[in-house]
């Protein structure tokens, strides 16, 4: 969420595609979640969609779900695609939306696929990867500085009041962004991981490094 921030006040145009609206949620409701996400996202300044999946805790990687965020990355044509990390954990649909993100970001590009016919391919540029809740997961392969944008994320943070009610989310995500800026010197960091390795023109174009020597 930190980094939709940072790239939306950088003035690229963002949008969010949620898969399901948390029906299986112990704490709130359908309706309520969206409302809540909704006004998460006027607050960041992003776009945001549903898309109709079979809701919470019923994702499956599958070929017709790929195809379905096809769709949207034919027609939103992002350079850059995010999705949770493809690692097990607490929630299955995390997995299953990873995987499906994956594949989509290649059926987009396919022109010879009838059922995206109507729309014009697209390749993307780069897919990466972010961790929602696993805390054992390897180095991040980028990490980025995202200090100073604390009270917009605070606020829209704010906005999932049924999600705050079952566990400590915030201060998780705190710590983690803490620890990690700590390692590059900064005040707050995001990790990314990459699905495939960063391809740079020379390697002089790399000018930050996370340490000083």
């Amino acid at each position: 969420m930190r980094i939709l921030i940072q790239e939306v006040r950088k003035g690229n145009q963002v949008r969010v595609v949620l898969l399901t609206r948390g029906e299986a949620s112990t704490a709130g409701t359908p309706a309520g979640r969206e409302q809540e996400a909704r006004a998460a996202a006027a607050v960041m300044g992003v776009e945001i969609d549903f898309l109709e999946m079979g809701g919470d805790c019923h994702l499956r990687h599958s070929p017709e779900g790929s195809m379905a965020i096809a769709r949207e990355i034919r027609k939103f044509q992002p350079q850059i695609v995010l999705a949770p990390h493809p690692d097990e954990n607490q929630h299955p649909d995390h997995v299953a939306a990873a995987r499906m993100v994956r594949d989509s970001a290649r059926l987009a590009r396919y022109g010879g696929l009838m059922e995206l016919r109507e729309l014009p391919q697209h390749s993307i540029d780069n897919l990466y990867f972010y961790s929602i809740t696993q805390t054992m997961l390897p180095n991040p392969d980028i990490v980025i500085d995202v200090s100073g944008i604390e009270l917009q994320w605070n606020a829209a943070m704010a906005c999932h009041k049924s999600q705050m009610k079952t566990k400590g989310y915030v201060h998780l995500v705190q710590t983690r962004a803490r620890a990690l800026g700590a390692s590059i010197g900064v005040e707050l960091a995001v990790g990314l991981w990459v699905n495939e390795p960063v391809r740079v023109a020379a390697l002089s174009d790399l000018t930050l490094s996370s340490r000083n020597y």
